[in-house]
């Protein structure tokens, strides 16, 4: 699969304060999504699994830029079908930029000095295919380009690094052993440069390096993941699980637990007006103050029975989250505007899942209980919970609410996410609604639903509702009805997916349903 043409997909770039619309056609045999992964945007155009595309249709959402200059990306989002997509090809860089970025003297010659490196390992099924990702992804691209290299200026050079993979984890570093710096997280750049000699990144998670390569002109080494050195329990390292509950043929894979090269760098001489040092201070930021929370939330990775009297395997599931599995009808969390939250995340099985949620950056404020590894400081949209562990994150949801579309948070091993490991939030906004103290999803019943003319409405026990009104996925009233008649007639609606809102005194109660 390809975005503009056969295969992968372009850059995008856009400045902070832009105001963009992005022409999404559909031209695919089947349904797709496109989620713009680490952007604030409204949940209407976030692309997750409620943003569905058919085939020959478009969607355009319209935004404005409201990141500061980081790397971001984009990939499809859709319920059961990211894994097949992005491993097909549908993965590209959104890169914002900013003043302040502007003013480092730091590499930003797209392709010349600053080098986007999308690295992804993927799977090949008996006819050829790219197929998904499970234990033999031994397949290493680079861009979609197998056995890469990259002729290098000798010179300062800046790399995006982003695991776009469904399941490795990479950790990066040099064969000959060379320092590089860090100087951006998911979310954007770092406050000081940090010298490194190796980077973990799991998939979902980005971050901006620099190398000097001054003085090496003819010279051959290698960007390399020294997977040796990876923990157990990541996927990637040698050994995952333990007893009955492993993965089964992952230690076939030639890739777990050895060290492999990624990139072939060939040093040749410096471009005009090189960049030959590397900034120490970077960007000022100020990380959210824990003092400032109003709310803990738990969130529990845990595993569910595919069956009845199966046991689940804590090493390769199911998985689930809070011991749901996701479900397109289901809010599984509500957050209110303008406040900041302080999220545990608490690892129950086996294996290392990369959370990811989506509209906010974070600030990770605690790991195993430990202070947070330098490295993940800044602005965070992935982070690595390891086996039988927890991380601390802090937030705060501002900007957009919408009391019916709502945002993701998953698990970015692609797999998991597909086969359930996925919740919902809505962030609401009360305030707007005067003489409203309540808002309540998924507490009364519909059918037929789907429904291609009449619905009603049931609620367990008598309500007196004062009005009823149809909502489209933009959360704007496409029909009312003051009238307490439980049945309403939606045969002019389109296809597609609304929400009834059934409005009492002082509570709104929300359901979701198909217009066939």
């Amino acid at each position: 699969f390809g975005v503009n043409g056969v295969w992968m997909a372009p850059t995008i770039i856009v400045n902070k304060g832009d105001s963009i619309t992005l022409n999404v056609i559909n031209n695919l045999p089947v349904n797709t999504t496109m989620h713009w992964h680490g952007l604030h945007v409204a949940p209407e155009n976030d692309g997750g699994p409620h943003q569905k595309i058919n085939p020959t249709t478009t969607w355009s959402p319209s935004f404005k830029i409201r990141n500061n200059a980081a790397t971001f990306w984009y990939h499809p989002h859709g319920a059961g079908q990211t894994d097949p997509q992005v491993s097909k090809g549908m993965a590209g860089f959104f890169i914002v930029k900013d003043a302040a970025e502007a003013a480092l003297n730091i590499p930003r010659i797209y392709g010349v000095d600053d080098i986007p490196l999308n690295i992804q390992s993927k799977a090949f099924d008996d006819l050829k295919q790219i197929a998904i990702a499970t234990e033999m992804d031994t397949a290493l691209f680079v861009n979609g380009t197998l056995n890469p290299y990259f002729n290098a200026p000798a010179q300062v050079l800046r790399f995006r690094l982003l695991n776009g993979s469904s399941l490795r984890t990479y950790n990066f570093g040099f064969s000959n052993n060379q320092s590089f710096y860090q100087i951006a997280t998911d979310g954007g750049l770092l406050d000081s440069s940090i010298a490194l000699k190796r980077l973990r990144l799991s998939p979902g998670e980005r971050a901006e390096i620099l190398i000097n390569f001054s003085g090496m002109i003819g010279q051959n080494l290698h960007l390399k993941s020294f997977s040796s050195e990876l923990e157990n329990g990541i996927y990637g390292a040698y050994k995952m699980g333990s007893g009955e509950d492993t993965i089964e043929g992952y230690q076939e894979n030639s890739l777990n637990g050895k060290d492999f090269n990624l990139l072939n760098l060939k040093i040749i001489a410096s471009t005009a007006n090189p960049v030959i040092t590397i900034p120490i201070s970077l960007v000022p930021f100020k990380l959210y103050a824990i003092s400032a929370a109003t709310n803990d939330r738990t969130i529990v990775f845990d595993t569910i029975r595919a069956l009845p009297f199966e046991k689940p395997n804590l090493a390769e599931g199911p998985f689930a989250i809070n011991s749901k599995a996701f479900d397109m009808d289901y809010v599984n969390d509500t957050v209110h505007i303008n406040t900041t939250e302080i999220w545990n995340l608490v690892n129950k099985t086996l294996v290392a899942h990369p959370f990811h949620i989506h509209d906010v950056q974070f600030n990770v404020i605690e790991k195993s209980g430990k202070p947070t590894p330098k490295s993940e400081r800044g602005w965070k949209d992935v982070v690595l919970v390891m086996p039988n562990d927890s991380a601390k994150f802090i937030t705060r949801f501002e900007t957009f609410a919408n009391e019916t579309v709502p945002y993701m948070y998953h698990c970015h091993l692609l797999h998991h996410e597909d086969d359930g490991m996925m919740g919902s939030f809505l962030v609401i906004d009360t305030t707007r609604s005067a003489g409203i103290s309540q808002i309540k999803y998924n507490t009364f019943t519909l059918f037929p639903n789907p429904v291609s003319e009449n619905i009603t409405i049931h609620f367990p026990s008598k309500i007196p509702f004062a009005e009823i009104k149809v909502l489209n996925i933009l959360g704007e009233t496409v029909l009312k009805q003051n009238t307490t008649n439980p049945i309403l007639n939606v045969q002019s609606l389109r296809s597609g997916i609304y929400f009834i809102q059934v409005k009492t005194n002082n509570t709104r109660y929300i359901q979701k349903f198909i217009k066939e």
